[in-house]
């Protein structure tokens, strides 16, 4: 049986090398459209504003839904 550390390692190189890859294909395919289309078209990047501002709201929701009880806690003790 492989050590925990182990297994963390190989789980973050797997998930970093599956947002690798989506990533490539992504720019990949974005470059692919832009190459053969006659006319080309404005596509929003893959981490373009729209992707930013949704992933920081579910960011700032995720925080205040974890952390929220703690610093409740805290502050009704005066910290």
């Amino acid at each position: 049986m492989i050590s925990v550390l182990a297994q963390e390692r190989l789980l973050g190189a797997a998930l970093g090398s599956l947002l690798t890859g989506a990533v490539v294909f992504e720019h990949r395919r974005s470059i692919y459209k832009s190459v053969h289309k006659s006319e080309p078209q404005q596509t929003e990047p893959i981490f373009g504003r729209k992707y930013r501002l949704k992933f920081a709201h579910t960011w700032n929701k995720a925080v205040d839904k974890t952390l929220g009880p703690l610093i409740e806690s805290l502050s009704s003790r005066g910290w």
